[in-house]
C-alpha cells in the first residue's frame, strides 16, 4: 500500500529538489504537490506535474512535508494542523520551527525532523556531475541528520525512509535531537563556520589586490584547507609544523574574542537566534 504524502511548496527551490526525488517512488508514494506561486506552479509543469489544492491534498494525508520558508512555517502550520488526520506525520526539513516552538503540537500526530549534512568534504565521487552537485541528493552521497520530535517511537522507520528517498541518494541517516540539530544550524554551520569562510573569502581577496595572482591563490588556499582539516580533526595522522602552531596562536588571540564561545555556542543564543529566523516578516 502507498503512502499519500502532501508536499508542501513543492514548486519551490527545496521543494523541486524534493519533487524529483520522490516523484521516482510512485511505489510507496502518493504524491500531492501543493504549490501556489506562479513561478512554483511553472516548475512543477516543467516536470509534467500539476499543483493540488491544499484541503484536497491534506485530506487522509499519512504524511506532510514542509518545504517552506521558517518565517511561514509557523503560520502556516496553525492553519493546516487542525486539518490532519490522527497518526499523520508532519516532516519539517530544519530544526528551526521546531525548536522556536512555533508549530502547534497534537499529542496524537508524529513530528519528524531532518536536514541534510551535504555530499562530504573527504569523498570518493567520481564523475564531474557529482563533484559539482555542491548541496547534494542528486548525483553526490551525503549524509543526513533525523530528530523523531514527537510521537511513537515505531514512526521513526516511517521517517527514516522519507528522509533517505527525498534526499537521495543518503549514506547514513544520523539520529539526534531537535536541539542537537538545532546546535548543528545555525549555531556551528550558519553563525559561526560560515562567518569563518566569509573571512576567510575576504582575506583571499586581499592576498590577490596584494598582487598574488588570483588562480594561484585558490589553489594555494583551498588545497591547504583541505590539509589544515584532516590535521585539526584528525584524519591525516601527523600534526602541524611549530611554525603554523605558532602562527595558530598568535593569530587567534587577535582574530576571536575571548567570550566568542559564549556568545555564540551557547543555548541561549541559540534560542534567540532560531525566533529571529522564524519570526513572520
Amino acid at each position: 500500500m502507498t503512502m499519500k504524502v502532501a508536499l508542501m511548496g513543492a514548486g519551490g527551490k527545496m521543494g523541486c529538489r524534493l519533487t524529483d526525488n520522490l516523484k521516482e517512488h510512485p511505489d510507496k508514494y502518493d504524491m500531492a504537490y501543493v504549490e501556489i506561486s506562479e513561478a512554483g506552479i511553472a516548475n512543477l509543469a516543467e516536470r509534467g506535474l500539476q499543483p493540488t489544492p491544499m484541503d484536497q491534498a491534506l485530506v487522509d494525508a499519512d504524511a506532510v512535508i514542509l518545504a517552506l520558508p521558517d518565517r511561514l512555517i509557523g503560520d502556516i502550520t496553525h492553519e493546516i494542523i487542525p486539518m490532519l488526520k490522527p497518526g499523520a506525520m508532519v516532516v519539517g526539513l530544519d530544526p528551526a520551527a521546531a525548536y522556536a516552538e512555533v508549530m502547534p503540537i497534537r499529542e496524537d500526530l508524529t513530528y519528524y525532523v531532518s536536514h541534510p549534512c551535504h555530499p562530504p568534504m573527504f569523498n570518493d565521487e567520481v564523475t564531474e556531475e557529482a563533484r559539482t552537485d555542491w548541496f547534494g541528493g542528486v548525483k553526490a552521497k551525503h549524509h543526513v541528520v533525523s530528530a523523531l520530535h514527537h510521537g511513537p517511537e515505531a514512526d521513526w522507520s516511517k521517517g527514516d525512509m522519507i528522509t533517505k528517498d527525498m534526499y537521495a541518494p543518503v549514506l547514513n541517516n544520523y539520529r539526534i535531537t531537535v536541539e542537537q540539530m538545532a546546535i548543528l544550524e545555525p549555531a556551528l554551520v550558519e553563525t559561526f563556520a560560515a562567518t569563518c569562510i566569509t573571512a576567510i573569502k575576504e582575506a583571499y581577496d586581499e592576498a590577490v589586490k596584494m598582487g598574488v595572482p588570483a588562480e594561484a591563490a585558490w589553489e594555494f588556499l583551498s588545497g591547504h584547507a583541505r590539509i589544515e582539516f584532516a590535521i585539526i580533526f584528525g584524519f591525516s595522522g601527523f600534526p602541524f609544523s611549530d611554525g603554523a602552531k605558532l602562527a595558530i596562536k598568535q593569530a587567534y588571540e587577535k582574530i576571536f574574542k575571548p567570550d566568542w564561545k559564549e556568545n555564540i555556542m551557547n543555548l541561549d543564543a541559540l534560542k534567540r537566534s532560531v525566533k529571529e529566523i522564524t519570526d513572520s516578516l
